[in-house]
């Protein structure tokens, strides 16, 4: 009997990085809270940014925070101010949302200083992330969902760098009463290769209906170093 395992976690140390690069004896648990509060915040708050990822650095007396965007422009905002904003509000977020157990002392808990640094994603068509995040904004907005992933689908496939794409949606589609699955597929998607470099996402469109799931498969060749 096989088993589905996540396309990043299935090759991480192979041909993927870790996105939290930290080590922790003590604070453990406070640290790995800060890493998913970080994370949320920043998605959640910056939908319309076009963030495909955020990786994680910490040092002796700092933390770094690696946002991977198609639209820097938004998070960073006129001369720095957004940067700066979300700093600060980051502070407020950890400082109030972090829990302890029992045998933590919220008196012994201190922030780290938190820098912000923004990259820019100029390929967003070879980014799985981006290209669901694209086809959700669509269907939210009730156009056909056929049309939405097969005009996604041959966008992608017209980039140099892909050799294979698969794009999927579950639920009530179109409002049909019965959710089900459809799915476009064109080119190569090795995905039991490890060294196979296969971009992975999921994301949800929140519809009139309900909730449509989308994931979407990008395979961009081999990677042998």
């Amino acid at each position: 009997m096989t088993h589905k395992t996540h396309p990043y976690s299935n090759r991480l140390t192979i041909i993927r990085g870790w996105k939290s690069r930290w080590f922790s004896n003590k604070n453990y648990s406070e640290q790995a809270q800060q890493d998913f509060l970080i994370r949320e915040f920043i998605f959640g708050n910056f939908i319309n940014a076009g963030v495909a990822d955020i990786e994680i650095e910490r040092f002796a007396n700092s933390l770094s925070v690696i946002i991977f965007t198609s639209r820097p422009g938004i998070i960073i905002g006129r001369a720095g101010i957004g940067a700066d904003q979300l700093k600060k509000d980051l502070y407020k977020l950890l400082n109030k949302k972090v829990k302890f157990t029992a045998n933590e002392q919220r008196k012994n808990y201190s922030l780290p200083e938190i820098r912000v640094e923004v990259k820019e994603i100029r390929d967003a068509d070879t980014n799985a992330r981006l290209v669901a995040l694209n086809v959700a904004e669509q269907l939210e907005r009730r156009i056909p969902f056929r049309r939405v992933i097969k005009r996604a689908l041959d966008r992608v496939m017209a980039n140099k760098k892909v050799e294979g794409v698969k794009i999927s949606v579950a639920g009530r589609l179109n409002g049909s009463d019965m959710a089900r699955i459809e799915f476009v597929k064109e080119g190569n998607l090795p995905l039991q290769t490890l060294r196979a470099d296969v971009d992975y996402a999921y994301v949800k469109a929140v519809t009139k209906y309900g909730v449509i799931g989308i994931k979407v498969w990008i395979y961009k060749g081999e990677k042998l170093e």
